[in-house]
C-alpha cells in the first residue's frame, strides 16, 4: 500500500469543488483527480448545502471503520481522535461537507461487511478499501484518497528477507488478510506454488508470522513499515510489487449502493486532492513510507 501536486489550475479546481460541496447539486467527480475519480459510482443526488445533507441522523455524519483500527492509518484504536491518515481524511473530508468535529460519530464496520451487499450503518466507511470493479457491484465508492502500493515483509535473516524478484518470492509461504487486495496481490502478482494463508485480520497475520506458519506477509506499504518499525521488529521490508502504485490502485471512502452522498463526498475528496491537504496529511503520518525497493 502514493500523490499529487497543486498548481494554479488545481487552486481554480479546487475552489470550484468546494462550491460544489457547499451548494450545488451532487454530480460526478471531475475527469483527472486520479484513478479513482473516474471508479467512483454514480450514486443517486443530492443537494451538498454543508451541514445539510441527507445523512442517517439529521445533523450527524456517521463514519465507519473496523475494529481494532490500525496504526498508521488510526492512532491508539481510537478513530475519533483525529490521529493517524484516515481518521484526518475522515474528519477532512466531513468539514468540507460541513460537519464539525462534534457532529462527526462513529459506528464499528467490519471490513468484509462494510464491502458486502445490503444497507450500512454508516454514512461512509473509511478502512483501507481499494476501489474495484468487482466491490462497486455491491457499494459505492467517493474518488479516490490514496494511491496504493503493496509491500512484502519477512523476519530479518529467513529466506524470504533475502528474495530480490516476485520470483524469489513464489517458494514462499505467504499470507494476507481476507479480502484485501494484498490477498489478490499473492495470487494474481507472485503467483506462489502453494495456496497462500488467509488471516481473520492483520494481528492473526502477524501472530503467524512471529511463530513460523508463514514466512512472509503482503500488506500495504504504510502498514508494512509501521509493522516492522513497532510491532514485529524482528521483521523487515523486503519490497513493494512491481507496477504497485502510479495512479493504479486506490483506497475510497465506501457508501452504500446508490447513496445520495455519493457525489457530495467524492467531490470533497477531489477538493481535498486539489488543494493539496491530501498530500499534506500523507506526508504528515505516512512519512516513514517513502521509499523500499521494488521486486520485478
Amino acid at each position: 500500500m502514493h500523490l499529487p501536486r497543486t498548481s494554479a489550475v488545481a487552486v481554480l479546481l479546487a475552489g470550484a469543488l468546494l462550491a460544489a460541496v457547499t451548494g450545488c447539486a451532487a454530480r460526478e467527480p471531475a475527469s483527472g483527480s486520479g484513478a479513482g475519480s473516474g471508479a467512483a459510482a454514480s450514486g443517486g443526488s443530492a443537494d451538498c448545502a454543508a451541514g445539510a445533507l441527507p445523512t442517517r441522523t439529521a445533523g450527524t455524519l456517521t463514519l465507519g471503520t473496523d475494529k481494532p483500527a490500525y496504526e498508521p492509518w488510526f492512532s491508539d484504536d481510537r478513530p475519533e481522535n483525529g490521529k493517524g491518515f484516515e481518521s484526518a481524511v475522515a474528519y477532512a473530508v466531513a468539514a468540507k461537507l460541513g460537519y464539525p468535529r462534534e457532529k462527526v460519530s462513529w459506528v464499528v464496520a467490519p471490513f468484509g461487511k462494510a464491502t458486502s451487499p445490503g444497507p450500512k450503518d454508516f454514512d461512509f466507511d473509511v478502512n483501507q478499501v481499494s476501489i474495484s470493479a468487482e466491490r462497486r457491484q455491491a457499494v459505492d465508492f467517493s474518488s479516490g484518497y490514496y494511491d496504493v502500493r503493496q509491500a512484502v515483509i519477512a523476519l530479518k535473516g529467513s529466506k524470504a528477507a533475502s528474495a530480490r524478484s516476485l520470483a524469489d518470492l513464489r517458494g514462499v509461504k505467504l499470507g494476507a488478510q481476507i479480502g484485501t487486495t494484498s490477498l489478490e496481490a499473492i495470487t494474481d502478482s507472485i503467483r506462489p506454488s502453494a495456496q497462500p494463508a488467509v488471516f481473520d485480520s492483520n494481528d492473526l497475520a502477524k501472530a503467524a508470522l512471529r511463530n513460523g506458519q508463514v514466512e512472509a506477509l503482503v500488506v500495504d506499504l504504510p502498514t508494512a513499515f509501521y509493522i516492522t518499525g513497532a510491532e514485529v521488529t524482528e521483521a523487515q521490508v523486503v519490497g513493494q510489487l512491481a507496477g504497485a502504485g502510479g495512479g493504479g490502485e486506490q483506497f475510497g471512502l465506501v457508501l452504500d449502493k446508490g447513496s445520495r452522498l455519493t457525489g457530495c463526498v467524492s467531490a470533497a475528496v477531489d477538493a481535498l486532492r486539489a488543494d493539496g491537504t491530501l498530500a499534506r496529511l500523507e506526508k504528515e503520518w505516512l512519512s516513514d513510507a517513502v521509499s523500499a525497493p521494488v521486486l520485478p
